[in-house]
């Protein structure tokens, strides 16, 4: 038994102390990961909130803008997005690396969370935005103070997914060389030779990554829930 294992050890094909040994190597990487999302969920969900007001507008032009842009970008991959940005605007303007991913990264999430707000905005019930105008407030002050706090609360949990998949989506970024974690795994392999020891560090830095944005979303959730609850409470 002793001497079967000997052998099987002695046969596999990867060194884990690699991912010891390289596993620091990866701190930059996993902070341009970070900011690439961050830029990217940040003006992703300005874009979606404004196409999700302009979907939900009574202005034909407004809903025909939001109605084309979903369409368009959530119909093609967001590969192809960032590609046409990096590649094949440069007749126009030359964009650099970093901006165009996380421009890509903005306008393929944006798409998603304006539809994720117009279904959250949609939810609140009519009846509070009838009470909010027969009390004299006009349709922006009423969305600003009573509809869209609650629809935020509600666009929390598809929000936090949302931010998962553009965590993962941004190791797209590596095909226009952004220095981030999959490029970086990719550079290392290369040069040591040790491709799959570099792919396992960049999978466990991920699962790092999302269970940190999983466990923040997830006690966001509670906290505005324990809100909503004390705040009944004292109505």
């Amino acid at each position: 038994m002793t001497d079967m294992l000997d052998t099987l050890i002695s046969r596999f094909p990867w060194d884990l102390s690699i991912i010891v040994k390289r596993f620091p190597f990866f701190w930059e990487a996993a902070a341009v990961t970070l900011t690439i999302t961050a830029m990217g969920i940040v003006v992703g969900m300005l874009i979606g909130l404004v196409m999700a007001l302009f979907r939900i507008s009574h202005n034909r032009f407004f809903q025909y803008i939001a109605r084309v842009y979903i369409f368009v970008i959530r119909g093609t991959p967001l590969l192809l997005q960032l590609f046409i940005i990096y590649y094949g605007l440069t007749a126009l303007v030359t964009i650099p690396p970093f901006p165009s991913a996380v421009i890509a990264l903005a306008v393929h999430n944006g798409a998603y969370i304006a539809e994720i707000f117009r279904g959250s905005i949609q939810s609140i019930d009519r009846g509070q935005m009838e009470a909010a105008r027969s009390i004299g407030m006009t349709h922006s002050k009423a969305m600003s103070r009573i509809i869209m706090p609650q629809a935020f609360k509600r666009a929390i949990p598809p929000l936090g997914n949302q931010f998962i998949i553009a965590l993962k989506d941004s190791s797209l970024a590596s095909t226009v060389t952004v220095p981030e974690l999959l490029l970086k795994g990719r550079q290392l392999g290369s040069s040591s030779f040790k491709y799959m020891e570099m792919l396992v560090i960049v999978a466990i830095y991920y699962l790092i990554l999302t269970t940190i944005f999983n466990v923040i979303v997830s006690r966001t959730e509670k906290r505005f829930a324990l809100g909503s609850r004390e705040q009944g409470k004292i109505w």
